[in-house]
């Protein structure tokens, strides 16, 4: 029997009313108000409806014409390497090995003798010389110091020679003849400099998710992997959702394990081993590498290295029986792939596949491909064949793609036809947006207008269809057992973000007609302008009704 007093001393459920503000809904358009109940969106509506149910026992929060919208959903992020990449050398504005060299001294400065000399993000492509420091160097840059600094795309690092030593790196494959370390050689390296106790582990994680907060994001998905981090790094991502500081609520964590299975039995026995529940063996379960460390897997040779194609870490048979496996136990399984040859691959394991297990179960399962920048027209068929959703980095574009830049440096005209947004929609694949943070920033708005500005213009898709990428299409791609997430309709889940705007639109990404509309006969919940020159700034942060973040000018 239930104990009625119990409930009583229950604390009541806070119900909040939000107001005066613009609400991104499809229940209404023209939506300038929201009422809250506990974890749960009560009612959406207008200024007069607002101020006839608004009484002395709700929150009024007054939005002062701020917009409301549904979270945001980073579809693929490495919390513990955004949270290092946070807290140690930021080098995406170093220009020179010098510049690396410098940096790597002023960090090592005071540090004990023992320590490791963490750092992210260089780039040589924006280098005027191109050459990268050796080993010895770094080390005296360091002071005799283990140094890892990881390349922006995080596929290969530079690693001095006491590190190299200590991970047992000398006659692996990827050692080259200066301090960059690639394949086998990389993770390696990548372990041994990620060797942390757990409460290491945790404080970086929440550094990140604290970032994410902060940036309006109310979940992500977390893709763990064997050559990233260990069992301990996943199970820590894992426990945010269970075990965290109920004083300080985070961004909800979906994880993913990339291991591979040969079949159905070992893909029981590695779910069973990891000790936390995963939403599949999928994400960053390598086929290939990275354009810009020229190990992403090509039909033919790279542009600037004649004679390199990349690497191709899982044969066609590897995968097929990874994607057989998980399609004979329902989960998700899923790939990193983005060279043309590492989605051959992938497509040939998808066939393979269906023929051993039928191709119904294989679209049931909801299989989902990572980055996939090299998709043809054949290949983007049978993506749409198969149900596979794709997982991209609209980041990557703008960081590299267009003339002149990093992929046509690496590809040529190959470039061109990177990342194919629009061919995605155009077939019906379903596609969902993240950042791979730290290799791009927690920063959605930018990623939204990565999608408008995409450097061929053929690609370039809608505000509406970005933001809805960004949202509810991640809910989608994780299989969320709640249909309602990344909506704001009554009875949906009240996770959303608040941002201050200079200027909410109607935008569409064909060129050739207006472009930007205010006009409320299109019915169409209105989207920040982006082309302001300035992002729009994160006022609340709200997940299942608690707050994530706070900006003091939000109540002031």
């Amino acid at each position: 029997m239930t104990d009625a007093r119990a409930d009583l001393r229950a604390e009541p459920r806070k119900v909040t009313l939000y107001r005066n503000g613009s609400v991104y809904t499809a229940a209404d358009p023209f939506a300038t108000a929201m009422l809250v109940d506990g974890d749960t969106v009560a009612w959406v509506g207008s200024e007069q409806a607002a101020t006839s149910i608004a009484d002395a026992s709700m929150d009024v929060i007054d939005l002062q014409g701020a917009l409301l919208a549904p979270g945001f959903f980073d579809s693929h992020v490495h919390l513990t390497e955004t949270g290092v990449a946070l807290d140690s050398l930021q080098l995406g504005g170093v220009r020179s090995a010098a510049g690396i060299l410098d940096a790597v001294a002023a960090s090592a400065a005071g540090l004990p003798a023992d320590a490791i000399v963490l750092g992210h993000g260089w780039d040589e492509s924006h280098w005027g010389d191109q050459a990268l420091p050796n080993s010895e160097e770094l080390d005296r840059a360091a002071g005799g110091r283990r140094v890892y600094l990881a390349r922006v795309d995080a596929h290969s690092a530079l690693v001095s020679s006491s590190l190299a030593d200590a991970a047992g790196l000398p006659g692996q494959d990827g050692v080259a003849g200066s301090a960059q370390v690639k394949r086998n050689a990389h993770t390696a390296a990548r372990l041994a400099a990620r060797q942390l106790p757990e409460h290491l582990l945790r404080g970086y994680q929440e550094r990140a998710l604290a970032e994410a907060a902060a940036n309006g994001y109310v979940a992500v998905a977390e893709m763990a992997a064997p050559h990233i981090g260990s069992i301990a790094d996943l199970r820590a991502a894992a426990g945010w959702n269970g075990q965290g500081d109920p004083e300080r609520p985070l961004p909800e964590v979906l994880p993913y394990w990339g291991q591979l299975a040969r079949s159905a039995e070992d893909a029981r026995s590695i779910l069973a081993d990891l000790g936390v529940s995963v939403l599949g063996l999928a994400g960053d379960l390598n086929i290939d590498g990275s354009v810009g460390s020229r190990t992403a897997a090509l039909r033919d040779d790279y542009s600037d290295a004649p004679g390199e194609r990349g690497s191709l870490y899982l044969s066609a048979d590897e995968a097929a029986a990874h994607i057989a496996a998980c399609s004979e136990l329902g989960i998700q399984a899923g790939f990193h792939v983005i060279g043309d040859a590492g989605l051959d691959a992938a497509l040939e394991g998808l066939d393979l596949a269906a023929a051993e297990v039928g191709e119904q179960r294989v679209r049931a399962a909801g299989h989902r491909f990572e980055h996939v920048e090299m998709a043809d027209s054949d290949a983007i068929a049978r993506l749409a064949k198969y149900s596979v959703t794709v997982s991209v980095q609209p980041g990557f574009d703008a960081a590299w793609g267009g003339p002149g830049r990093l992929y046509e440096e690496r590809v040529g005209q190959r470039e061109r036809a990177m990342n194919a947004f629009a061919s995605f929609y155009a077939a019906g694949v379903p596609i969902c947006f993240g950042s791979d943070s730290p290799v791009t920033p927690l920063n959605p708005w930018a990623s939204v207008r990565a999608c408008l500005e995409h450097s061929n213009p053929d690609q370039r898709i809608s505000a509406r269809a970005a933001f809805l990428g960004h949202t509810r299409a991640g809910w989608r791609a994780a299989k969320y057992t709640n249909p309602m997430a990344g909506q704001l309709v009554p009875g949906a889940p009240a996770s959303f973000a608040v941002w201050e705007v200079e200027e909410l639109m109607v935008q569409v990404a064909d060129g050739r007609v207006q472009s930007w509309s205010t006009d409320p006969r299109a019915r169409t919940p209105l989207l920040p302008a982006l082309d302001t020159g300035s992002d729009p700034v994160c006022l609340q942060t709200v997940r299942d009704g608690r707050e994530l973040f706070t900006n003091v000018a939000l109540r002031s």
